[in-house]
């Protein structure tokens, strides 16, 4: 029997991501919890610089990532 593992806190974090990207560029960080922008921050995919959040060259690469698997069939 095969058996899958179960979702981690970091698989929710990949599936926001791209949304919660998207909410930073539109400047609509209220969207975006308190809660996740640290857990982004820990994990190194955003950082504050000179008081916005930007992505990392990690965050930048779990994107990518993303959006690759978006476009699998």
């Amino acid at each position: 029997m095969i058996t899958t593992p179960a979702p981690t806190r970091t698989d929710a974090l990949r599936r926001e991501l791209l949304e919660t990207v998207a909410a930073l560029q539109r400047r609509r960080a209220d969207l975006v919890s308190e809660a996740l922008i640290a857990d982004y921050v820990a994990l190194y995919w955003l950082e504050w610089n000179g008081g916005t959040l930007q992505l990392t060259q990690t965050g930048k690469n779990v994107c990518d990532q993303m959006r690759a698997e978006a476009r699998l069939p």
